[in-house]
C-alpha cells in the first residue's frame, strides 16, 4: 500500500465520519430521536456533559435522544467538522434550549468515536457550566 492510497483511505474515513456528524444534527433538529440513535451503535455510549453518567446502549441512547429532543431544542453548527487519521471525528455547535424557562445558548464541542461500520462507538460532550450563556 502506497502512502497515497493510505492517504485516501484515510480522507474517505474522515468524510465518511465529518457526514454523520452533520446528519447527527440535522436529525436532531427533526426531533427525531429514532435516526439519531440509529447512527449510534448497539453498545455505544453517550456522555453529555463529560464528567456525568455515561448512557450505555443504543436503548438508552434512544431515550436520551427522546427526551433531548422533546425539549424543543436545536443545534447550530458553528465550525465545519474535524476529521482525524484514526476513529474519530469532532463538531463545534451551539445548542439553543430553555433552561429553568429561560432561553440559553450552551456552547458544545461533541467528539466522536466510529466503529469500522461507521456507526458512532462513543460520544462525548464537552461543555460546561460556563459555556452556557442567556439569550
Amino acid at each position: 500500500m502506497t502512502i497515497d492510497t493510505t492517504m485516501t483511505m484515510a480522507a474517505s474515513k474522515s468524510a465518511d465520519m465529518k457526514a454523520t456528524l452533520l446528519d447527527y444534527v440535522a436529525a436532531f433538529n427533526a426531533a427525531d430521536a429514532e435516526r439519531v440513535a440509529a447512527l449510534f451503535a448497539d453498545d455505544a455510549t453517550v456522555e453529555d456533559p463529560v464528567g456525568g453518567p455515561v448512557i450505555t446502549g443504543r436503548e438508552s441512547i434512544l431515550a436520551f435522544y427522546r427526551h433531548a429532543t422533546s425539549l424543543g431544542a436545536r443545534l447550530e453548527v458553528v465550525a465545519a467538522p474535524r476529521g482525524s487519521h484514526g476513529n474519530a471525528a469532532a463538531l463545534c455547535f451551539a445548542v439553543y434550549v430553555r433552561m429553568q424557562g429561560q432561553p440559553v445558548r450552551i456552547d458544545v464541542t461533541d467528539v466522536m468515536t466510529f466503529g469500522a461500520d461507521g456507526r458512532i462507538t462513543g460520544m462525548r460532550a464537552f461543555w460546561g457550566p460556563d459555556d452556557v450563556h442567556p439569550q
